[in-house]
């Protein structure tokens, strides 16, 4: 079972996560238009720091292509991760990020509200190398970072309809990540608002511990 960690952001974060074994390492990446953004230069230097110790996800909430290729070329990551709302960032969009990059694993974030997540996520099959199925507000223009659990029946459908990996994300800590994968059974499992130290968005170590182990423990 992989395991997911968002927003690391410093190197005692980066420490943390490779010391309880955390498989990707995610890092928010952009110019500050969506609240705390680590620059693409800066972003850079926390990934080379663990580099081929874990897969380096760089997030881009952006639907500025040029943005999301910049984030691409300076970071460089093992995972490019792209979180904009569909309505904000389409196939297209994504088969041109694709064809600049073609080497480049695409994480897709699809929008867990309804039956229709299951059609736009088999709408990226062979373009997409990953899914992320995340809780969304309608309207807003990124998916995920609430904070909430979706339906998690509906992920599990999704799960069976496609052949592309998906990690599960929303609202995913350590009292529920276990409970997660047994009903969802997804190839992976992400957290960041249930994995930060209360009202901040730094990570409470004991937290990311346990949210690991637990993941851990389902596996065994």
């Amino acid at each position: 079972m992989i395991t997911q960690l968002y927003e690391i952001s410093s190197p005692k974060e980066v420490q943390l996560c490779l010391d309880v074994g955390v498989d990707h390492i995610g890092i928010l990446v952009g110019h500050g238009n969506f609240p705390r953004e680590v620059s693409p230069s800066d972003a850079a230097m926390l990934a080379n720091s663990f580099r081929g110790q874990a897969k380096v996800v760089a997030l881009s909430l952006s639907a500025s292509l040029d943005e999301i290729k910049e984030v691409a070329r300076i970071v460089s990551p093992d995972i490019l991760h792209l979180g904009a709302a569909p309505e904000e960032l389409s196939l297209n969009d994504v088969v041109k990020i694709k064809q600049a990059f073609p080497n480049l694993p695409i994480m897709r974030s699809i929008p867990m509200v309804d039956d229709d997540a299951i059609s736009l996520a088999q709408s990226y099959e062979g373009l997409a190398d990953w899914f992320l199925l995340d809780s969304h507000a309608p309207g807003d223009k990124q998916i995920g970072a609430l904070g909430v659990t979706h339906d998690w029946d509906l992920s599990a459908r999704l799960v069976q309809a496609v052949s592309t990996p998906c990690i599960l994300a929303g609202g995913l800590g350590p009292d529920n990540v276990a409970a997660s994968m047994a009903a969802v059974q997804p190839a992976g499992v992400d957290s960041k608002t249930r994995t930060d130290i209360d009202d901040t968005h730094k990570k409470d170590p004991d937290k990311v511990r346990a949210f690991v182990q637990n993941s851990v423990m389902v596996e065994s």
